[in-house]
């Protein structure tokens, strides 16, 4: 009973966990960056991106949980997005890249949950393909699947993801705010030795540079030494990798999705996705040698949807100039360093498999921190 509500709790109601969440960083008077924010300030104020979450904490060991995000709400198998992947450091099991590679398009969504539930990710991506409108005939899927390892709080060997849980993010996926913190694909995630997460955050372009919004969704899951706006706030904590011995593991993995509704081509969300890593950079992260660091970029442009079944041989479609592309990539960058410091605003304390207790980043501490370098 007590595992089935605390399920219920997580899946059902999201506007009540957003409600218990402290205030956002951008909130409190903390701005990263100098390009506007979008409504939600989250990857969903790109039109048509919807983000779904299923959050699994049952016992002592199980904290895990399965992120999906999808980039319209049509059937994207039949209208491909263009599409591009990064790989900053690739000790990581993203699932599809190739394809990607090859032909610049997803045609799934993005799922994002731990390294042994890769498998399940797939399996459900593909029954939730092939279970749609339209698909009746197809018989290949390119499932997009990107993990990190939360083994230092949940059972990961017990892979206790199953495939409806994937399908339920997937179907809940919401248009709306997004819960961030110990939510969905972060749930047990730790990042710069504090928990980690769940995080977003967007940029809305003014008309006289485009007008287009660059939205951005991480999984935390990394190690470096933490910087919150260019602030050392690992080094004045006295935690950081490498400065003891207890720290020196600072393998993990970030996934970074970003979202755009600018017309670009698979070329240049390769370069967008290449900024985007910058902007863990910012925050410290050091890619370090076991840490799967991945970028996966689409645009959700209508213009340059993607048939599957094309009526026509040439493709009539018009691409962002790259003159025009700067203020993107400089969007891209504040959105991923500003998505990576709200999911350690946002996580909570929390004690997991073999009794591993992760503290939450000490905002008591941090928020005087920021005060002296005149952030706040």
């Amino acid at each position: 009973m007590q595992k089935l509500l605390i399920i219920v709790l997580f899946s059902i109601f999201p506007a009540l966990l957003m409600a218990q969440n402290p205030l956002r960083p951008r909130e409190m008077g903390l701005r990263i960056g100098v390009l506007p924010a979008g409504a939600m300030n989250a990857i969903t104020d790109v039109p048509g991106v919807k983000v779904g979450h299923k959050t699994l904490i049952s016992g002592e060991s199980v904290r895990t949980g399965v992120t999906a995000i999808l980039p319209h709400d049509g059937n994207l198998f039949q209208s491909k997005v263009p599409a591009a992947v990064f790989a900053g450091n690739g000790f990581g099991k993203l699932s599809g890249t190739t394809q990607i590679d090859e032909l610049g398009t997803l045609e799934s969504p993005v799922i994002l949950t731990n390294t042994l539930n890769v498998a399940e990710g797939i399996q459900a991506v593909i029954e939730h393909t092939l279970a749609q409108k339209g698909n009746e005939m197809v018989q290949s899927v390119n499932a997009v699947v990107g993990e990190t390892n939360d083994g230092n709080l949940n059972d990961i060997r017990g892979r206790h993801v199953k495939e409806e849980d994937v399908l339920y993010a997937i179907q809940s996926a919401s248009s709306g705010p997004v819960i961030e913190g110990n939510v969905g694909a972060g749930t047990g995630t730790v990042c710069f030795g504090y928990k980690g997460g769940i995080g977003t955050s967007s940029r809305k372009l003014p008309q006289s540079l485009g007008g287009y919004t660059i939205g951005v969704l991480v999984q935390t899951n990394f190690g470096g030494v933490l910087q919150i706006d260019g602030v050392p706030v690992g080094e004045e904590l006295g935690k950081f990798s490498f400065s003891d011995k207890l720290l020196n593991n600072v393998d993990g993995s970030c996934m970074i999705v970003v979202a755009t509704d600018a017309p670009l081509d698979a070329r240049n969300l390769e370069r967008l996705a290449k900024r985007a890593f910058m902007g863990m950079a910012k925050t410290g992260g050091i890619a370090s040698n076991g840490s799967g660091d991945y970028v996966i970029a689409f645009s959700t442009a209508e213009s340059l949807r993607v048939p599957h079944q094309p009526v026509q041989p040439v493709i009539q479609s018009g691409y962002l100039h790259n003159d025009f592309t700067s203020q993107l990539f400089m969007s891209a960058i504040e959105a991923t360093e500003e998505a990576i410091i709200n999911s350690l605003f946002a996580a909570k304390t929390i004690t997991g498999n073999n009794g591993r207790k992760i503290e939450a980043l000490p905002l008591d501490k941090v928020i005087p921190i920021l005060k002296k370098y005149n952030r706040l």
